[in-house]
C-alpha cells in the first residue's frame, strides 16, 4: 500500500511495530523521528520528513496494522481548536488609490509578531476561518506606508495529487513525490473588508511572488518555484490572480481526498499556478 507517497510492505509494519515494543517509553514524536532515521526518509535538502511520517503512522493505527503509544499531549488538539482569542483593532474605512497607499509592504507573521491580529483577521473576515497550521507554511500581513494593515496572506502544503496541475508540469507520480515540496498552496488571502482600492489584490500578489522562495530558504532552506491556489467558482472570479498573471490550468472534480465512491460533492474550485522563475518546470521535473 501507498501512504504519504511512501511504498509499505508488511516488513515495513513488522519493523513499525518491533521499533514501538522494544521502545515502551518512547513518545510518538520520538517513534516519528526514529523512523525517519532508520529509512533514511529526509527531504533533498535534509531536513526530516518527520510530520510526514507522524501521519503515515496515524493512518496505519487507524487500519488496524499497529498500535502507536497513547497521546502523551491531549491537550494540544484541544489548543488547536480552541477559539482564537481576538485581537482589538481598527477597522476605519480605507477607500482609496493605491498610490496614496504606497509604498506598501508585507511582513511575515511569526509567534513574536503579528499572530494574534492575524488568527483575528483570518478568523473574523475570511469564510474558510482559521483552522491552525501543519507543516511548512509561511503567514504574511501586508500593511499600508502608516502601518495599517490591509490583508493577510497564508502559504502551506501543496496538494497531493492534482490531475490539471500535473499534466501542465508534467509530472508523473514518482517525480510529483519527489518535487511537491517545491510547491505551495495561497490556502488564504484576505483583503480587510473595509480596505476598498482597486488594484490593490494584484498588487499584494505580485509583492508576495517576489519574495516568498527566498523567505522559504531562510525558514525551511529549500526554494519555492511554483505556486497554486483553489478559487471557488460559486464565490469569486478570481479576477485579481488573472491580473497578477496567474494561470488557470483547469478546475477540481467537486470531491475531496477521502471520496472514493463519488458520493461526497464539495464546492468546484479553480485552479490557479504561478511559475517564479523561466526554469520551473526543469526544476520541477528534475
Amino acid at each position: 500500500m501507498v501512504i504519504q507517497g511512501r511504498h509499505i510492505s508488511i516488513i515495513d509494519i513488522k519493523v513499525i511495530r518491533k521499533l514501538i515494543k522494544k521502545n515502551p517509553s518512547w513518545k510518538r514524536t520520538r517513534v516519528s523521528k526514529e523512523l525517519c532515521k532508520k529509512w533514511n526518509w529526509y527531504t533533498p535538502y535534509g531536513q526530516m520528513k518527520d510530520m510526514a511520517c507522524r501521519t503515515l503512522l496515524l493512518k496505519l493505527e487507524r487500519s488496524g496494522h499497529i498500535t502507536l503509544p497513547p497521546s502523551q499531549n491531549p491537550k494540544i488538539n484541544s489548543y488547536r481548536n480552541k477559539q482564537v482569542q481576538y485581537a482589538l483593532h481598527s477597522s476605519d474605512p480605507i477607500q482609496t488609490e493605491l498610490k496614496t497607499l504606497m509604498p506598501v509592504h508585507l511582513e511575515v507573521v511569526s509567534e513574536k509578531q503579528h499572530l494574534g491580529l492575524f488568527k483575528t483577521f483570518i478568523s473574523l473576515y475570511h469564510y474558510l476561518g482559521y483552522s491552525g497550521t501543519v507543516g511548512e507554511n509561511i503567514k504574511y500581513m501586508a500593511f499600508d506606508r502608516r502601518g495599517n494593515p490591509l490583508g493577510c496572506f497564508l502559504f502551506g502544503s501543496a496538494a497531493w495529487k492534482v490531475e490539471p496541475r500535473d499534466s501542465f508540469i508534467g509530472w508523473d507520480a514518482k517525480t510529483r513525490e519527489r518535487n511537491l515540496p517545491f510547491i505551495t498552496n495561497n490556502m488564504r488571502f484576505l483583503l480587510l473588508p473595509w480596505v476598498r482600492v482597486k488594484h490593490l489584490a494584484s498588487h499584494l500578489l505580485g509583492k508576495v511572488a517576489r519574495r516568498i522562495s527566498d523567505d522559504w530558504i531562510e525558514k525551511y532552506k529549500h526554494p519555492i518555484h511554483l505556486l497554486e491556489t483553489f478559487i471557488e467558482q460559486s464565490r469569486f472570479t478570481g479576477i485579481s490572480y488573472k491580473a497578477a498573471n496567474w494561470i488557470h490550468v483547469g478546475q477540481t472534480k467537486g470531491r475531496t481526498r477521502n471520496d472514493r465512491h463519488t458520493s461526497i460533492h464539495v464546492p468546484i474550485k479553480g485552479i490557479y499556478l504561478y511559475p517564479l522563475s523561466k526554469t520551473y518546470r526543469e526544476e520541477l521535473l528534475s
